[in-house]
């Protein structure tokens, strides 16, 4: 079963990730606490651990998940790719809007990191918040489309 391994926010745009054990998740905010919550198509971002160690393979290299600046780390599967699908944890629902597309700060962390991002949405994917909750380290996440 796919597992919820990480939370992660930023409270101002740029500044660095706070690890967290447990969030508020809402419709109007998205995390509560996180600055990028009211972007209503890219309210949190969900990367994938076996995405993301793929990528870092590529490049030889390892690197903490949040790097990534993702809000959401899941292991136990692929990030899905398509738009619409549903992400659930707990009585969260997040929909699927679009793929993270993996920018120039990836390079920044590591040469050929953006690239090594890019083939089938390893970079992850941007959610808008359908139902919101509490959410915590642990809990079991399922993909639907």
């Amino acid at each position: 079963m796919p597992t919820l391994t990480g939370i992660a926010i930023t409270p101002k745009l740029l500044a660095p990730m706070e690890a967290k054990t447990e969030a508020e998740v809402t419709v109007a905010t998205g995390i509560t606490g996180d600055a990028r919550g009211k972007k209503r198509s890219r309210q949190v971002s969900v990367l994938f651990e076996d995405d993301w160690l793929d990528a870092c393979a590529e490049i030889g290299e390892s690197h903490d998940w949040m790097k990534r600046r993702a809000n959401l780390y899941v292991s136990g599967c692929r990030s899905p790719q398509a738009i619409g699908e549903i992400i659930r944890i707990g009585a969260v629902e997040l929909e699927v809007t679009e793929e993270t597309e993996p920018c120039e700060m990836m390079d920044a962390i590591s040469q050929g990191l953006r690239q090594a991002l890019t083939p089938a949405w390893r970079g992850g994917v941007c959610c808008r918040v359908k139902s919101g909750g509490m959410i915590k380290t642990g809990d079991d996440v399922s993909v639907d489309e």
